[in-house]
């Protein structure tokens, strides 16, 4: 199954929109494709308490996860900021553990688009 970008990075703007950044004004949408072809959305969401907020890329994922969903081909990220928006460490990990060969697409407002794996973004991940 080949990975339609310009559709996934669609779904991560769309779900952009629903982020709920009050604290720092940063939005962030993410898309998750599943290897059957089935695609969950997620968006960054804040907290006060700044550590029990959860980006765009894990609420995909453990929306997908929660769901049955095991196997991942690809993630697109997209943010409201200029600069690309690569996972953070902790969304590395995660991702890293439920899909260690997903493909990372990251793109910003001006159409800026690098792909890359997440071995490649995680090179030493903590595994069991």
């Amino acid at each position: 199954m080949e990975v339609d970008r310009e559709q996934l990075i669609s779904v991560a703007r769309k779900a952009l929109g629903m982020a709920i950044a009050p604290l720092s004004g940063y939005l962030v949408g993410a898309a998750l494709l599943t290897a059957q072809g089935k695609i969950y959305s997620g968006c960054n969401i804040e907290n006060a308490s700044l550590s029990l907020s959860l980006c765009a890329e894990r609420v995909a994922l453990l929306k997908a996860l929660s769901e049955g969903e095991k196997e991942f081909k690809a993630i697109a990220i997209v943010s409201s900021g200029l600069p690309l928006c690569p996972p953070c460490g902790a969304c590395r990990q995660m991702l890293y553990e439920f899909a260690p060969h997903i493909e990372v697409i990251m793109t910003n407002p001006k159409g800026r688009v690098i792909s890359t794996k997440i071995e490649e973004l995680l090179p030493l991940p903590f595994d069991h």
